[in-house]
């Protein structure tokens, strides 16, 4: 059925995996490209594995890995997502319009993870290039062992914020509990502030730069030499 120039599928009566059928054979200058998912009712994984350009809309709550190994399509979530979301994406982008639990851009290598409310513990594990901005709270241990990529916090950040970091960088508005081991709060530069000015924009969450703090590496727990930081 077509909504409003939306292919929509309806989980309530058709099975996940015939939708995921029918979303993994867009391929690339395809004229049908926008989804719109409805009652998903927190079901795992909906969405995952994208592999082309296109504009898929999820109304209502889904459970884990929503938007997995997301390559190019952008995802958004009118609802909350489980652990796990837009975990090892690639590129794209994934808006989450409510709350995300734990493990929020796990080991993402790409793209951006918008989260317009707070995100629980773990935000942003083990990233490795993905840009996630949260437009309220993190949880402990957010951004831990987190080698590229950033993570922006509007709101305040748990306990152990990136711990055993590596080369990500962390922007944080509020208050933040702790910090874990080798991270350390850093300079806020005008190139800095010129990043997290184009981090917010693309987002489209209002903040001012200028109020945030910059947390990184203090480079004390790995081998490391920073004229090699591109060859990560």
């Amino acid at each position: 059925m077509k909504t409003n120039g939306y292919i929509e599928f309806d989980l309530d009566g058709e099975e996940l995996s015939s939708v995921h059928a029918r979303l993994h054979s867009v391929k690339q200058g395809d004229n049908e490209r926008s989804f719109r998912i409805v009652n998903p009712r927190g079901k795992h994984a909906v969405a995952a594995g994208l592999n082309a350009p296109m504009d898929v809309r999820i109304d209502g709550h889904v459970g884990f890995y929503c938007g997995g190994m997301n390559k190019e399509a952008d995802i958004t979530i009118n609802g909350q997502a489980g652990p796990g979301v837009g975990e090892n994406m690639m590129s794209g982008l994934i808006r989450v319009c409510g709350n995300a639990s734990q493990s929020a851009g796990a080991t993402g290598r790409g793209g951006m993870l918008v989260i317009e409310g707070d995100a629980s513990s773990r935000c942003g594990i083990s990233m490795k290039g993905i840009d996630i901005v949260v437009g309220g709270s993190v949880g402990h241990m957010s951004c831990f062992m987190g080698q590229r990529g950033h993570l922006v916090v509007c709101g305040d950040a748990g306990h152990d914020l990136g711990d055993s970091l590596y080369e990500a960088q962390i922007f944080v508005r509020g208050s933040v509990d702790s910090l874990g081991a080798d991270c350390v709060e850093k300079e806020m530069r005008p190139e800095h502030i010129e990043t997290l000015k184009g981090l917010l924009a693309r987002s489209g969450v209002n903040a001012d730069p200028k109020e945030f703090r910059r947390y990184g590496s203090a480079r004390k727990l790995y081998n490391f030499h920073i004229d090699n930081a591109d060859a990560l």
